[in-house]
């Protein structure tokens, strides 16, 4: 099994990537900067960040950078991002600076500071709704006024603004202000801008601080974390590499800023992040590669010192490879000494499945949904050894590779077939199998529930093991956990089963069909139907995205109270840390929610 985990070992060739944003974070005539690192969900955005950090504490680098990590998300909800930026990094100066009394003095000062400028922040309206005290908006007026006068568009009224918003920020938040001399907003900001350089200045080393996760936060979070680098933060001696989804900042400045257009959201990036660098695009080879590695990584006889000389083997042939041949198995296999045969076997399963992992619209490579689908395939195989059961991983990576690539439909109709077959061999798969080689013989034959996907099931039954002649039925069993078979095994009544079939296909929680759907389940089977649900959205991977059919799940828990305390304690089993924001605002309120949390 494989921890899903940011990884500090380059597994995918990124390291080129890394050395690259390393030479400019290291550049004194580049610094300040700002570096966007910017790739979709899974695609290794926080191993690249990892390799950055280890690229900037080389031999040859050592002492001359401090290095801040920050997680923009781990604070959404609890705190104003810029005062937390602020805070994080002024408390990684105040270490830096322990050997120098003067300098400590200044860092001392630099913290107290941000918490002054939190009191007049987002954290003075938080206290006062919480004693009940309406703010009228007129934090809200300090905030702009504030951004107005830092950004240099400021005038009188804004001066006068931020003085009255920060005069009752001190009201209402008594206690978060220590005593001091009274400043003015901007007075505040201009000190904290010359205490920063005074200290960095003293601690003579460039502050490198990774932004990571911004891509997971609600658009206000995104766009003041962004903001705390335009604001506070960029000065000399300072560089921010930032992690995201820029599809989803994009989607938070348009939003933020009420859809100022393309053009105008391109222009504010552009102005915040100077070097773009994206996740490298992942092919056929590197995701080969990167399952030799998982594969020799999870062996315990493999020696970190082979599994080293491996893992550079194939970084050279990577990059090599406008002229090589990919490395082979057996000579990847020979890299380790005397490998097992499982080892062998999993390198013989990568090297088939890796094709089709890239190619796949439901996987496109990623190496998070990969290492995950592996995940799968292990623990089936574990159980499948503990209980004896005559199967063989390669097999079970297979249709595991089916069910990750095609859709419910595809996989009911394998299932149904491989249940109604008296001996667990579908006739399906045994008349496809003789049309491999005749593309238009294999597409009149094949069923309408895979005509949709018939060259992705045609190059699927290529594959080795051939499927034909064998006993699928202990896969299936070992495959229970998806909704497909959940359906088929359970015994649901056709009510039941249309009821799940038209709530998954639910976008929307006031749809007519789908309240309806939900009431016609027969009682004693929404329980049932609401667990097959659950089981379909166990492999959804990134929950900042709503899975399909959620919404008629959220219709079904509205109808029977057990059914939604199942759903409730998934959710929160799901999202362990915190309910992504989509989520929480569809459940937070809801009874049958707030029951579990009750007890």
């Amino acid at each position: 099994m494989w921890a899903d985990v940011d990884a500090r070992q380059d597994f995918l060739n990124f390291s080129e990537v890394a050395d690259l944003v390393v030479d400019v974070v290291g550049s004194p005539t580049m610094r300040p900067v700002s570096v966007g690192v910017f790739g979709t969900w899974g695609t290794g955005k926080s191993t690249l960040l990892n390799l950055i950090d280890t690229g900037l504490s080389t031999e040859d680098r050592k002492g001359q950078f401090i290095v801040v990590r920050f997680d923009a998300w781990l604070y959404q909800g609890f705190d104003d991002a810029r005062a937390a930026l602020m805070e994080v990094i002024a408390t990684t100066l105040l270490k830096a600076a322990k050997d120098d009394k003067g300098l400590v003095v200044k860092a001392r000062s630099l913290l107290g500071r941000v918490n002054k400028m939190r009191a007049f922040g987002l954290a003075a309206e938080a206290v006062a709704l919480a004693h009940g005290v309406p703010t009228m908006g007129w934090l809200s007026k300090g905030f702009d006024a504030v951004d107005n006068l830092i950004s240099g568009e400021g005038d009188a009224e804004d001066i006068e603004a931020a003085q009255e918003a920060g005069k009752k920020a001190k009201e209402r938040g008594k206690g978060l202000l220590e005593p001091e001399k009274k400043r003015t907003p901007p007075k505040e900001i201009a000190a904290f801008h010359r205490e920063f350089e005074e200290v960095l200045r003293g601690i003579g080393k460039t502050l490198v601080v990774f932004v990571d996760n911004l891509d997971r936060c609600l658009p206000p979070q995104t766009i003041h974390t962004l903001e705390a680098l335009r604001l506070f933060l960029f000065m000399d001696h300072t560089a921010f590499v930032v992690a995201a989804d820029e599809d989803m900042v994009r989607h938070s400045v348009s939003t933020f800023f009420n859809d100022p257009g393309d053009r105008h959201v391109t222009d504010y990036l552009d102005k915040l992040i100077q070097v773009p660098v994206r996740v490298p695009a992942i092919g056929v080879q590197e995701i080969r590669a990167y399952l030799f590695l998982l594969f020799a990584s999870a062996d315990p006889d493999v020696p970190p010192e082979q599994l080293e000389a491996l893992r550079i083997r194939l970084e050279d042939n990577l990059r090599k490879a406008w002229a090589e041949e990919p490395i082979s198995t057996e000579d990847a296999l020979a890299l380790l000494g005397q490998a097992s045969a499982d080892l062998a076997r999993g390198f013989g399963i990568a090297d088939r499945m890796a094709p089709m992992l890239v190619n796949s619209d439901k996987v496109r490579g990623n190496p998070r949904i990969v290492k995950r689908m592996l995940n799968v395939v292990r623990m089936r195989a574990k159980i499948a050894e503990r209980r004896k059961m005559p199967v063989d991983e390669a097999l079970v990576a297979k249709l595991a590779l089916f069910e990750r690539c095609t859709d419910a439909a595809s996989v009911t109709y394998l299932y149904r077939e491989i249940n109604a077959s008296p001996d667990g061999k579908p006739e399906v798969l045994a008349k496809l199998a003789q049309h491999l080689d005749d593309e238009r013989a294999f597409e009149g034959d094949c069923p309408k529930e895979w005509k949709p996907r018939a060259a992705f099931v045609r190059e699927w039954l290529a594959l080795d093991p051939p499927l034909a002649g064998i006993n699928l039925r202990p896969l299936v069993y070992l495959s229970r956990e998806t909704m497909p078979l959940r359906s088929l095994k359970g015994g649901l009544s056709e009510a039941a089963t249309e009821g799940l079939r038209v709530l998954l296909g639910t976008t929307k929680m006031a749809s007519p069909s789908a309240i309806a759907a939900a009431n016609a389940i027969p009682e004693a089977e929404r329980t049932a139907v609401m667990k097959a649900m659950i089981e379909r959205f166990r492999s959804h991977g990134d929950w900042l995205q709503p899975p399909a059919g959620i919404h008629g799940a959220l219709i079904l828990a509205k109808v029977a109270a057990e059914a939604g305390a199942d759903l409730a304690a998934f959710t929160r089993r799901a999202n362990s840390k915190k309910l992504p924001p989509w989520l929480g605002a569809l459940i937070r309120d809801e009874p049958w929610y707030k029951a579990g949390e009750a007890s």
